[in-house]
């Protein structure tokens, strides 16, 4: 019976890494960098522009709803990948949390967002603490047109 129990624990976990990794391996249909900056204490930044790139070609977006805690930055960037974005309209909408939040290198805050059409963005500071928070409406992300 120990054994079973052993021999389905093995298989279970390695399903599991062979899910993460396939995760890993997933490729990103875009990328996306966001600016901002002038942050004091206690005051969160509610960005207002970022650039998308999708197909070799950049697009000027908005984004509303996206805060971030951080003391005393002057500048603040984020950058990550986008996922599952078809054609690009499909970009446009309000992205939830579509994970719970990651610590990323250096000390730097992260997120995981995901609209209606199914887009994922993999959203991490690129400045040391900076850390994400998601307004209770959600993030408003679109192209300019």
């Amino acid at each position: 019976m120990r054994r079973v129990l052993l021999a389905v624990g093995i298989v279970s976990l390695c399903l599991s890494l062979n899910v993460a990794a396939a995760k890993e391996r997933e490729k990103p249909s875009g990328s996306i960098k966001l600016s901002a900056g002038s942050v004091a204490a206690g005051v969160g930044v509610n960005w207002g522009s970022g650039t998308l790139t999708y197909h070799g070609k950049s697009y000027p977006i908005s984004v509303s709803g996206l805060e971030v805690g951080s003391v005393g930055a002057s500048q603040i960037t984020a950058s990550g990948s986008v996922y599952h974005l078809s054609k690009l309209d499909d970009f446009d909408g309000n992205y939830t949390a579509a994970g719970a939040g990651a610590t990323v290198g250096g000390g730097g805050g992260g997120v995981v967002m995901k609209n209606q059409n199914g887009v994922t963005v993999r959203l991490g500071a690129t400045t040391r603490g900076v850390k994400f928070t998601i307004g209770a409406a959600g993030v408003k992300m679109e192209v300019k047109k």
